[in-house]
């Protein structure tokens, strides 16, 4: 795994694209949570998203290991 992408000249840090899918994944399940009415089974919002957005960030950086180069 690469730990650093060039992006136009500028080193950013691979965790950091991880970050953003991993936010863009969670901002577009959010939604579906509160249609679905999923939102009523869990006792704290808040820390329902942030366990459901370092799950998503868990899950992202393991598959970008066992799958890109």
């Amino acid at each position: 795994m690469r730990y650093e992408i060039d992006v136009f000249g500028v080193l950013v840090p691979s965790l950091l694209l991880w970050l953003l899918v991993s936010y863009a994944l969670c901002a577009m399940l959010r939604p579906v949570f509160q249609r679905t009415g999923l939102y009523h089974l869990v006792w704290h919002r808040a820390l329902f998203d942030l366990a459901l957005f370092v799950c998503l960030l868990g899950g992202a950086v393991y598959l970008s290991s066992e799958f890109l180069p």
